[in-house]
């Protein structure tokens, strides 16, 4: 499943492409299961916005989208008003992409956005386990919902206090915590193996027992390693690929994850993997303690 730093890359991929264009027609495929929002009401929401930005909460991709009115936004010189979103999670091999009309249209395709521009944004999902929903912000009969966001704290910008309160007084695995999702939103399976390494932290070890100093270690690892991937456009371990279709490349730099029997970069030891809350987890057992 994409993570925090592959949602980012799209997000940031899609908002550089289309911010300030306008969604002239919507097209949703026969399957259900990729609409948390019925396609019929994610199509009358969607149709003839303007998409006023494009990003990232936890893992999912939140497009803002503003009035019907006429006039782009960086021509308006007017703060667009918020009226609704679209938001897409990529489930396990879901795709975000902006291509051309002409572009052969791939197979699983589940929804498709022409754009005055002329480009279009393309939901594409072999499995089905994406999701896609709409809010409706406006006013209108006083039915406005609250605008989405992610439960868990953000792993980019969280502080030391912040992150230190997250795991006291917890029993379980400082993985599985890294997991949760209530907790911090984003970090996943990869990005908690490759920010443990750094860290130099066993997966199963109690996140209520960590001290101050290796928590502190563990978020500024966290960190670093969700920057560097986002800066190599994630990790292309699967079906992941970018808003353009191109594959990351952060998963050469990957030090413990899917790394078992290889030798550790550090030390030469070999990678060891076990389950840790029902997930597949890598380290290394003489760099991480």
């Amino acid at each position: 499943m994409p993570e925090l730093p592959e949602v980012e890359t799209v997000a940031r991929g899609v908002d550089a492409r289309v911010r300030g264009d306008r969604i002239e027609h919507v097209w949703f495929g026969s399957h259900r299961e990729p609409c948390k929002t019925a396609a019929a009401v994610q199509a009358e929401g969607l149709q003839r916005r303007r998409i006023v930005s494009v990003h990232r909460s936890g893992k999912h991709i939140v497009m803002e989208l503003g009035t019907r009115t006429e006039g782009t936004v960086a021509s308006s010189g007017v703060e667009q008003k918020i009226e609704g979103q679209w938001i897409v999670h990529l489930g396990m091999t879901g795709r975000l992409l902006v291509t051309t009309p002409d572009a052969p249209v791939a197979k699983h395709t589940h929804a498709r956005l022409t754009l005055e521009s002329g480009r279009e944004i393309r939901f594409v999902d072999p499995r089905r386990f994406g999701r896609l929903d709409f809010h409706d912000l406006s006013d209108a009969a006083g039915k406005a919902e609250i605008a989405f966001a992610a439960k868990g704290l953000e792993p980019l910008t969280i502080g030391p206090e912040e992150f230190a309160s997250l795991f006291r007084g917890r029993k379980l695995a400082i993985k599985a915590a890294l997991l949760n999702q209530t907790l911090m939103a984003g970090v996943g399976n990869i990005y908690a193996d490759e920010s443990l390494f750094r860290a130099g932290i066993r997966p199963r070890r109690r996140a209520g027992r960590l001290t101050r100093a290796e928590l502190e270690k563990l978020r500024r690892a966290l960190r670093e390693v969700l920057h560097h991937a986002i800066r190599l456009g994630g990790s292309s371990v699967s079906d992941y690929v970018d808003a353009e279709g191109v594959r990351g490349f952060f998963q050469l730099k990957h030090c413990v994850y899917q790394r078992t029997g290889e030798p550790c970069r550090k030390c030469g030891e070999a990678i060891k993997r076990i389950v840790v809350g029902g997930r597949s987890t890598h380290y290394c057992p003489h760099c991480q303690k």
